[in-house]
């Protein structure tokens, strides 16, 4: 496949062991279950890979893991935010000369978030890199709100930011109103692929989700841009009960988690503290809603 950012990226969850330490060989298999499931490329070090609660050391050896078992099969995105503007470019060259098909940045928290202070940061970090950025439009983690004028703002002056992840609801309103004023831009959702199908008819480019159910979202992708509409349509309508139920706020990275763990993907379903624990009545939740939309056994890769 390349280097091309499009399609349906899964983002990398982060595997711990019971200790809480990275399990290398955890992630190493969940690699490989991603490109099984059919993912079109990875990002990883991302909200759901728990990038904030990880040392830089740490997101190295993640970062160093992911490319070596990759080994140029499918693109991967690193996630390279931080706070620390000079740490986020090191992170972004170190993400390039590994091998990486693009860097995921998004504002840190910033005591005055204008539109202005905003465009500096991405002109900064592009004046250090050369390679493609995807802008990361997530108010929820930091708070900071990128109009639809600021970012065609920096399709327009920033030339290799070509790529955006957006997950400012509302989604589709937003893809509307971005592409009234630039076509410069690869727009991705995310949002646990609620809103998939919506998006793609926007325009969107693809997904870059955590869902535990890859070839789900690949099925629906493929049946689009094929014009089998009413496919794509029966395909997400059939496994929206799941997609609904795991990205549920606050719960959704835990919930995604126990699936990987159900599927097989990884040893250990707990995330890193701080994380809020599901109860046993989810759990039971899960059983009942994975049986409701036919599937018997989760470890197996489903028919679609």
């Amino acid at each position: 496949m390349g280097n091309e950012i499009t399609g349906i990226f899964n983002i990398l969850a982060t595997p711990f062991d019971a200790a809480q330490q990275v399990d290398v060989e955890s992630l190493k298999n969940l690699v490989e279950f991603q490109i099984d499931k059919g993912a079109y490329g990875l990002t990883i070090l991302g909200v759901l890979g728990e990038a904030a609660k990880l040392s830089v050391d740490e997101r190295r050896l993640v970062m160093e893991t992911v490319v070596e078992v990759v080994n140029g099969r499918i693109p991967i995105v690193v996630g390279t935010s931080h706070p620390d503007t000079a740490t986020c470019i090191a992170l972004s060259r170190a993400a390039f000369d590994a091998g990486a098909a693009g860097v995921m940045i998004a504002p840190p928290r910033m005591d005055d978030p204008t539109d202005e202070n905003v465009m500096a940061l991405y002109s900064t970090i592009a004046e250090q890199i050369s390679q493609p950025i995807v802008v990361q439009d997530f108010p929820p983690v930091n708070g900071v709100i990128m109009s639809p004028d600021l970012l065609a703002q920096i399709a327009a002056q920033i030339p290799n930011a070509r790529y955006l992840k957006l997950e400012d609801p509302p989604l589709m309103e937003k893809i509307g109103a971005i592409r009234e004023r630039t076509d410069s831009f690869e727009i991705f959702g995310g949002l646990g692929g609620m809103f998939l199908l919506e998006e793609l008819r926007r325009g969107a480019s693809g997904t870059m989700t955590g869902f535990a159910f890859t070839e789900i979202l690949v099925a629906v992708y493929q049946a689009f841009n094929s014009g089998r509409q009413a496919d794509a349509e029966a395909i997400f309508d059939r496994y929206l009960p799941l997609i609904r139920y795991e990205n549920q706020p606050k719960i959704n990275l835990t919930i995604r988690k126990e699936l990987l763990y159900r599927r097989g993907a990884m040893r250990n379903a707990t995330p890193r503290d701080p994380f809020p624990p599901i109860d046993q009545g989810t759990h039971d939740e899960l059983t009942w809603i994975l049986q409701r939309v036919g599937i018997s056994d989760p470890t197996q890769k489903l028919s679609l």
